[in-house]
């Protein structure tokens, strides 16, 4: 893909990687960004999102700076929120976090909202931001046990991650499962392609 501006994913999560991956986009860079991401007083989920998004976008940005070789790369970056109602859930760390979130999503619904910044650094950003409401079977304590056990819980939004055994709970989703797991794939190719980024060229080259 010669003649295409370079792309920095600012994000160590390989699922956001594999995603744009499987549509061809295999950024040049990775320059994971490390920030606070507790949120602020009163702030909304969707809130949260955006900001988060945002400042992951500008502090790797600052990053870019210091190295020329990178003068003028696309930056990606992304942050995924999951709330009940207003209460924003946490990425969960500790088995106790994890257990109290999936108690809390049993049986009910909850949204999740994830936020895509695409720019440059010192120039303007493009962003979206996507909320898709899911829905949790009631589970059993048993179920509940076996998750936590699989430690497939630790580091996610909400202490699961839907491409995974949590995959089994959902009764129903409304909005993009691809956001689910980290980056919606339709707004995230639509904000590259808008700051110029060829997504499609690589298609024919991509294998089923």
């Amino acid at each position: 893909m010669s003649g295409r501006p370079k792309l920095i994913l600012a994000s160590a999560s390989p699922r956001r990687l594999a995603l744009l991956q499987q549509i061809g986009v295999d950024p040049d860079f990775l320059r994971p960004t490390t920030i606070d991401e507790s949120p602020e007083k009163g702030e909304l989920p969707r809130t949260l999102a955006r900001r988060l998004a945002r400042t992951k976008l500008e502090v790797a940005a600052q990053a870019v700076k210091r190295e020329a070789d990178l003068d003028g790369s696309l930056i990606l970056a992304s942050d995924t929120v999951v709330a009940v109602g207003r209460r924003i859930l946490p990425k969960a760390e500790a088995l106790e976090e994890a257990s109290a979130c999936l108690r809390l999503l049993s049986g009910r619904s909850h949204r999740v909202y994830t936020a895509v910044c695409v720019g440059r650094a010192g120039g303007s950003v493009r962003e979206r931001i996507t909320e898709t409401r899911v829905r949790f079977k009631r589970l059993s304590r048993e179920e509940i046990d076996s998750y936590l056990g699989s430690g497939e819980w630790r580091g996610k939004a909400g202490g699961y991650a839907i491409q995974g055994i949590a995959g089994s709970f959902v009764i129903k989703l409304v909005g993009s499962y691809t956001s689910v797991v980290g980056l919606p794939l339709y707004e995230a190719s639509s904000l590259l392609e808008g700051a110029g980024y060829p997504v499609r060229m690589a298609w024919a080259s991509v294998a089923v």
